[in-house]
């Protein structure tokens, strides 16, 4: 895979997470997205396929090492937005607060970039659909897609 298409994915997973930071920040339909520990999950793992993939795209040498790392991101947040997925289809599972979320929210990160990091919301709230699908239904999608581009494009030559 050439350095451009590194880029491509690597913007493109930056801007799921900007996407997310705005649903955020602004709501849709009058509703509040509040992140929830497995969406701030999901953020890591669409943090490391864009940071992976760029250093993919600018390294060379290891190009093989960071487009392996960028699928194992990509691996890891289907299986977070699977289980997230499974948890919508299954509310009944869900006892209100997450003990995941206050695991999460002692990270320095969730404190020091809290509007980034920080869970607030439950993993089985069901919010507004956006075309159709719930946010963790699009996240599965898309990274279902990455994980698909990157092991299609794993043992390329050009790698």
């Amino acid at each position: 895979m050439s350095s451009a298409r590194y880029l491509y994915l690597s913007i493109f997973s930056l801007g799921l997470v900007i996407f997310a930071v705005l649903l955020q920040q602004t709501g849709y339909q009058g509703v509040s997205f509040l992140p929830c520990p497995l969406c701030i999950l999901q953020r890591v793992g669409y943090l490391g396929v864009s940071i992976f993939c760029f250093l993919a795209a600018g390294i060379t040498l290891l190009r093989k090492l960071f487009h392996a790392l960028a699928l194992l991101s990509a691996g890891y947040g289907a299986s977070v937005a699977g289980r997230q997925v499974w948890l919508l289809s299954h509310p009944e599972i869900s006892c209100g607060i997450d003990p995941m979320e206050t695991w999460i929210n002692q990270f320095q990160l969730s404190q020091g970039i809290p509007w980034l990091f920080r869970a607030d919301g439950l993993c089985s709230a069901r919010l507004p659909a956006i075309l159709g699908l719930q946010v963790p239904e699009w996240s599965l999608f898309w990274f279902s897609v990455l994980f698909l581009v990157l092991l299609a494009t794993l043992f390329n030559k050009k790698t």
